[in-house]
């Protein structure tokens, strides 16, 4: 059986095909109408079946207020977006979220389709990248708690604020994701995760204004491959240390990766004077290519945005077992490499192995910069690397 959502009328039909313990939920609105309470009328519905199902969004561009689609469910449920979602243009009503799938277990979102946050009005007014007192705009599309998942071949166009946060997940695979947003478009991180244990992300393209990943605290077992990333801010891991009871980082592996044209490469960021003493550890950035980055790689535990912290404290999060591998391409200045590990806590386990980062500028070649880390070097450095820790001062 098979049920078809209109904005005010539910109308069931057989569907040819589909099996007898599974059913297909259909929107059908018009046209440019609203499909809010439709789709919150098909998921319940959905949600509450003892068999799989399915809810599908078909061709079309439809407009979408904020929902959350919460379980738990009892029963897989699998969500196909073939059409365009677009978010409502007002930055006034204070919500951080839009589209919350939270506390499913087996889950499946893909389409084709697209979230259009509508963004371009809420980035005229944002200062989130300028001050922690602000009014915060709502994320795209939000995972809380959502376990044994599959999201493939969706985009997000356009976000207010992050254009996908994960928390709470547990075997996720992200596959064939585009993320498209103006490289002036503030806090518009592609895929935030964070206190996660497997997630993958996979085969997809990522222009942003910030961060195309960015992992925060509690994340375990993060697998990266396949991805573009440019323009934004790259890849970075943090920051951390800026809350109190943050959790430990743990098993990030970013490979086949390239990255062009972004304000940072491969990064690591924690505050200094953090609010909390924790670990980040195996991380490890491998066969990756550059294309004019800036700061192409970049561990910074001084990180400290527009002088909100106290840089004369240390950092207190230690980083161990870091690696950065086969790492080649150009850079946008001179620091092709900076290590600038705490003093209070200097890295440990770090290796660098085999990278060749070029520099073509007119204020000289490529430099390699330490601070409180001896790197394990193995195969060649370009630009050299340095062989022994320089301690900075202050």
């Amino acid at each position: 059986m098979g049920a078809y959502f209109g904005v005010s009328t539910i109308f069931v039909f057989c569907l040819l095909g589909i099996s007898a313990n599974a059913t297909v939920f259909t929107i059908g609105s018009s046209s440019s109408s609203d499909i809010t309470q439709a789709l919150r009328k098909a998921f319940t519905s959905a949600c509450q079946s003892p068999y799989p199902t399915k809810v599908v969004i078909p061709k079309g561009e439809f407009k979408l207020g904020m929902i959350e689609l919460r379980g738990p469910c009892k029963a897989p449920i699998e969500i196909t977006l073939q059409g365009t979602v677009h978010a409502d243009g007002n930055t006034n009503h204070g919500e951080e979220k839009w589209v919350v799938f939270g506390n499913i277990n087996g889950f499946k979102l893909n389409g084709g389709g697209a979230f259009d946050g509508e963004g371009n009005a809420a980035w005229r007014v944002n200062n989130c990248h300028k001050t922690f007192n602000c009014k915060k705009l709502p994320i795209s599309i939000r995972f809380d708690f959502v376990e044994n998942a599959e999201i493939r071949d969706i985009s997000s166009i356009d976000a207010k604020n992050f254009h996908i946060n994960v928390l709470g997940a547990k075997n996720m695979t992200m596959t064939n994701i585009k993320i498209i947003a103006p490289e002036e478009s503030p806090n518009t991180d592609g895929i935030h995760l964070g206190r996660s244990d497997g997630v993958k992300i996979l085969n997809s393209f990522i222009s942003t204004g910030d961060d195309c990943i960015s992992v925060g605290d509690g994340m375990k077992n993060l697998h990266v491959e396949g991805v573009t990333c440019g323009p934004g801010h790259g890849i970075s891991v943090g920051s951390l240390g800026r809350y109190g009871h943050e959790q430990d980082v743990s098993g990030i592996m970013v490979k086949n990766c390239t990255l062009q044209n972004t304000d940072n490469g491969l990064r690591i960021k924690t505050w200094p004077s953090a609010a909390c003493s924790t670990t980040a550890s195996d991380i490890h950035f491998e066969d990756i290519i550059l294309k004019d980055v800036s700061n192409p790689i970049l561990i910074d535990q001084e990180y400290c945005p527009w002088n909100q912290c106290n840089k004369q404290k240390a950092s207190t999060i230690k980083l161990v077992n870091i690696s950065f591998k086969r790492i080649r391409g150009t850079s946008g200045n001179k620091d092709a490499v900076k290590l600038l590990c705490s003093r209070g806590y200097p890295c440990q386990q770090v290796e660098i192995g085999d990278i060749d980062i070029r520099y073509n500028g007119a204020d000289g070649p490529a430099t390699f910069q330490c601070s409180n880390v001896s790197p394990k070097l193995m195969g060649n450095q370009i630009p050299r690397a340095c062989g022994s820790p320089v301690t900075k001062t202050n």
